[in-house]
């Protein structure tokens, strides 16, 4: 008896050629390694930061190895600023793809010190501005019945620890969002996701890197035992975008090392699993 035909799975199905990303935040850290990822993958990246400089060198970098990118700076607080370079964008390139909303910024400080112009400041960063610039690419991507919107959510966005609140509270918010928009837009062919990273060694966590008793406590709270590079994230990203998840959609993708899976990582002699 002859087994049913099956589709064959095929490494294009991953690749972005021909697709234009914008990536907020990317100047640097996840944002940039998540740019990298997109343009090996074939894709025409924008890369956005609030400092032009910084924008114009990370996309210098990805064009001298030979990637399509160009910088795109702006404030993602300043939604017209958004607004404009999003109409920008699909002016010169007829359409976007892909909007990868990874701008973020995290205050640490205890809730009784932790004040207004903080808790705004975070929000309006990492939560409005991921809203705002998911309507406007909604907008074109609806038009054109297809589209990738993919959020960086966090660990801290299905968890939470002391000193962080704002962040956290933002976090949850951007899966509340994701899961919002997937809800709303996928009758229009757009997938709506987000990556929650744990534990990068970004300059965002430069304090703690630095803390040797945080360091440690990371390590041993994560079942693969480690801090993870920003390159960890790329990969993620691309599956996200491209269509080999074209049915994946209101997901939240940890990408934590398995500290969300677990209460408390045990020592392996404890398991009864030393060599």
């Amino acid at each position: 008896m002859s087994s049913p035909s099956l589709p064959t799975r095929r490494i294009a199905d991953f690749s972005l050629d021909g697709r234009i990303a914008l990536v907020t935040g990317a100047g640097r850290g996840i944002g940039f390694s998540i740019a990298r990822g997109f343009a090996e993958a074939g894709a025409t990246v924008i890369i956005n930061d609030v400092n032009p400089a910084a924008a114009q060198a990370a996309s210098d970098v990805l064009c001298a190895d030979g990637y399509k990118a160009e910088p795109q700076a702006f404030d993602v607080t300043d939604h017209p600023a958004g607004a404009a370079a999003i109409d920008t964008i699909v002016a010169r390139h007829g359409k976007l793809d892909i909007l990868m909303n990874n701008a973020g910024i995290l205050i640490r400080k205890p809730v009784e010190t932790h004040d207004m112009s903080d808790w705004d400041k975070v929000i309006a960063i990492n939560l409005t501005s991921l809203y705002a610039l998911a309507r406007e690419a909604t907008r074109h991507m609806r038009k054109a019945g297809y589209g990738r919107i993919i959020n960086t959510a966090s660990l801290m966005g299905i968890s939470s620890r002391p000193g962080v609140i704002s962040y956290v509270a933002a976090k949850h918010g951007v899966v509340g969002i994701t899961r919002a928009l997937a809800a709303e837009l996928g009758a229009y062919g757009i997938t709506v996701n987000a990556i929650g990273p744990g534990y990068i060694e970004t300059e965002i966590n430069k304090a703690t890197l630095a803390d040797g008793r945080f360091h440690k406590q990371v390590v041993d709270r994560t079942p693969l035992a480690r801090w993870a590079s920003p390159d960890e994230l790329a990969g993620p990203a691309v599956f996200l975008a491209s269509a080999a998840a074209g049915f994946v959609s209101g997901h939240v993708l940890m990408v934590d090392g398995g500290m969300s899976a677990t209460l408390f990582q045990p020592e392996v002699t404890d398991l009864g699993l030393a060599a």
